[in-house]
């Protein structure tokens, strides 16, 4: 029984680690194009933001966080930030957060 249990356990955190970060390698030629259509206006084209508290990726506030953290805060917004669920796939703004972490002053 304990053994059952821990399989189960074993598989749903698989499960849940899959739908939460998903698999392969990002496309930072994607990232950057969907960057510039959803993000740059307010993030700014390099990086540096253009609204006085939108964070600025080029100086990496906020990047310290997880994929994770930064993927549920694209996903449900914050603040002015649209929610983008629905907008964009998680594929797509996993795509969006790594080339955001190439991005210096």
């Amino acid at each position: 029984m304990i053994v059952r249990a821990g399989i189960r356990i074993a598989l749903i955190a698989g499960a849940l680690g899959a739908a939460a970060a998903p698999a392969g390698a990002a496309d930072l030629a994607n990232g950057r194009t969907l960057y510039g259509v959803h993000c740059a206006g307010c993030h700014g084209a390099n990086g540096i933001s253009v609204m006085p508290t939108t964070p600025s990726f080029a100086r990496s506030e906020k990047l310290f966080q997880p994929d994770i953290a930064l993927m549920t805060a694209i996903r449900n917004g914050r603040n002015a930030m649209p929610a983008y669920a629905g907008v964009l796939t998680d594929r797509e703004i996993a795509d969006v957060i790594s080339y955001v972490r190439t991005l210096r002053p």
